[in-house]
């Protein structure tokens, strides 16, 4: 290796270059990695996915000071999957840095073309929608469904689903419409668990959860950001459950259903009482 490339490796100030030239170095076949040697786009992928959630975990969390270094997770794996694509001569980095500011570019005419920026965010993001339906019109995506991507998570894949379904008017008027939906689902839910077997128990809890994914779009409400924050929220009271407990000389498994049920009312009323 050369004295430059090992002076920006060791370069503090290196930015993009120093994280392109890092990650050639990884992957060289005779001085790299043998675990980055071996990855291909398959293995990276669900790394991919799990630094974006913890990006979105430390959004959620306000965890500003863990947010750059999260950030710098995520974009190491575009610069991993760049990497893998250049060895096959498919494209590099800079051809992605590139795809994507044509794209911005050519999605906000009213900031970078000729078009007005007074008009209204409801405006724009219909407009935003027709430039995309343009988009997959080129890509050969005839369908209405066509390009949502299947390895979304599957009740943001059910918004977008519902979302382009909509675009053609195959939607329900109002909320009022969804919820009676919701109860109806639910109420095959409970047929099907004294009835059915395991699998349309399952068919059915699908549908009541795709149904509510279409409640949170009409409530506009994102389902996966209200999943998290209920997590969140389960997570904090029960921790102090079990400081409670703690506090009596006790663990979880020693108490029972009505005594954590008591110590959860009291946390939930601590946390009201403190907003």
């Amino acid at each position: 290796m050369s004295d430059s490339s090992d002076a920006l490796i060791h370069d503090p100030d290196g930015g993009m270059p120093r994280l392109l030239e890092i990650m050639r170095r990884l992957r060289d076949p005779e001085t790299g990695c043998p675990w980055d040697i071996e990855q291909d786009f398959a293995t990276i992928a669900p790394y991919t996915i799990e630094e974006a959630y913890e990006v979105a975990d430390a959004i959620e969390r306000e965890a500003w000071g863990e947010l750059k270094g999260e950030l710098g997770d995520l974009l190491f794996q575009s610069v991993f999957h760049a990497q893998m694509a250049e060895e096959k001569g498919l494209f590099d980095f800079h051809d992605v840095a590139n795809q994507m500011s044509d794209k911005m570019v050519a999605r906000h005419p009213h900031v970078f073309g000729d078009e007005s920026r007074d008009k209204s965010a409801e405006q724009q993001t219909r407009d935003w929608e027709e430039i995309k339906a343009a988009e997959r019109a080129e890509r050969a995506e005839r369908g209405t469904l066509d390009g949502v991507a299947a390895g979304l998570p599957a009740l943001t894949r059910a918004v977008k689903l519902q979302k382009r379904a909509a675009r053609v008017g195959f939607d329900w008027p109002s909320t009022d419409e969804v919820l009676d939906k919701v109860a109806e689902e639910m109420a095959e839910l409970v047929e099907a668990r004294e009835q059915a077997s395991q699998n349309e128990v399952e068919e059915e809890f699908g549908d009541l959860l795709f149904v509510m994914a279409n409640l949170a779009r009409h409530l506009e409400v994102d389902p996966e950001s209200a999943l998290r924050r209920a997590n969140a929220k389960f997570t904090r009271r029960f921790r102090s459950i079990e400081a409670a407990l703690a506090e009596r000389g006790k663990r979880p498994e020693q108490s029972n259903l009505e005594e954590m049920d008591a110590l959860w009312d009291a946390a939930k009323a601590a946390e009201k009482a403190s907003r």
